[in-house]
């Protein structure tokens, strides 16, 4: 343990000096692909770093701080890729895209069809549980395909974040299977919990067809209060990939012990897991703004003691530490001429 918080202190002071030396701005790229399930179109927005002037910019609801389709930075960046939760927007997490974007990563955050905050056509269907890892891969896909992002992307593995049901999703991507059965035993010990057993545990299975498929690309995932009742310890030996798990002790829609506590112990590859105290599951999001404590309530209430200002600080910093010595730390312009003058 000691040795990896040593390694930890290392990368955040490797960050903080690329950081002093290469001031960069968080750039915003509208992504348009396609939705692997259906051949719809599909949207994401892409955080990369950038030396333009960010400008504050309002969407859906959140004001984010970026310099909108600007010009990437020189340099070779990690590509993470960002999944949202049940009915969520990749917007609530923007503090922790571009927070990573100004660190030095490409942060691809995707609108997942039919489960999001507009749209909830998919909740409780095997396209939605299966269809989400797929539109994931297609988010790689077209970001190292980008005209605009591919010169920048370095060409090693690839992270996922997950939160709450994106966490889910992030491990499917990495190898798990989820096991139906799991889902169907718990809603019976707790038909109560109204968010996990809508469908009282067993899902409209409108795309038969459809079976959980794993990304070879993904290098390491980080996961934030994840949903995990569909994995036990078999589900789970094919994640093979290092993992960083936050959670709330006092979450309010997911029982801990039966998904970030039981990820953490099952896990073949021991994660590094982050209980929070006191911290409920909301805390992951952006911290609010006065129009969204009024709008939105409970979304943005934090228990006593909680500082979810002081927690995302902490969040950014490991994150970056983390996804850097999992795929490789960012490489500013300078610092990859540097190497090559070397290699010669």
């Amino acid at each position: 343990m000691k040795t990896r918080a040593l390694l930890t202190l290392i990368l955040l002071g490797g960050l903080l000096t690329r950081a002093e030396a290469a001031p960069w701005q968080a750039g915003l790229h509208r992504l348009a692909l396609t939705d692997p399930v259906d051949a719809q179109p599909m949207q994401a927005l892409v955080f990369y770093p950038s030396s333009a002037a960010a400008r504050s910019t309002r969407l859906d609801g959140y004001t984010l701080r970026v310099a909108d389709e600007a010009p990437v930075a020189m340099g070779q960046f990690p590509l993470l890729v960002m999944s949202h939760g049940n009915t969520g927007t990749p917007v609530a997490l923007h503090d922790l895209a571009t927070s990573l974007a100004r660190q030095g990563f490409v942060v691809v955050a995707v609108t997942h069809p039919g489960d999001n905050l507009r749209d909830h056509s998919r909740l409780g269907t095997l396209s939605n549980l299966y269809g989400r890892p797929l539109q994931v891969s297609a988010a790689i896909s077209a970001a190292r395909a980008d005209r605009l992002l591919s010169p920048y992307l370095n060409p090693g593995k690839v992270g996922v974040i997950g939160y709450s049901a994106g966490g889910e999703t992030a491990l499917i991507l990495s190898g798990a299977r989820p096991d139906l059965d799991r889902l169907r035993n718990y809603c019976v010990e707790r038909p109560m919990d109204a968010d996990a057993c809508k469908t009282h545990g067993v899902l409209i299975a409108d795309r038969s067809e459809l079976a959980p498929q794993a990304d070879e690309r993904v290098g390491a995932v980080m996961l934030m209060a994840p949903l995990g009742l569909l994995f036990g310890r078999h589900a789970l030996a094919g994640v093979q990939v290092p993992a960083l798990i936050y959670s709330g002790d006092q979450d309010q829609l997911l029982a801990v012990e039966r998904n970030a506590s039981a990820l953490a112990r099952k896990l073949p590859v021991t994660p590094d897991y982050r209980l929070l105290a006191g911290a409920g599951h909301f805390v992951f999001m952006a911290p609010c703004d006065e129009e969204q404590r009024q709008r939105l309530g409970p979304l943005c209430k934090d228990g006593e003691g909680v500082d979810r200002r002081e927690v995302h600080r902490s969040l950014h910093n490991e994150t970056a530490a983390f996804f850097s010595q999992a795929l490789g730390a960012p490489e500013p312009a300078e610092r990859s001429a540097a190497v090559q003058d070397t290699e010669q």
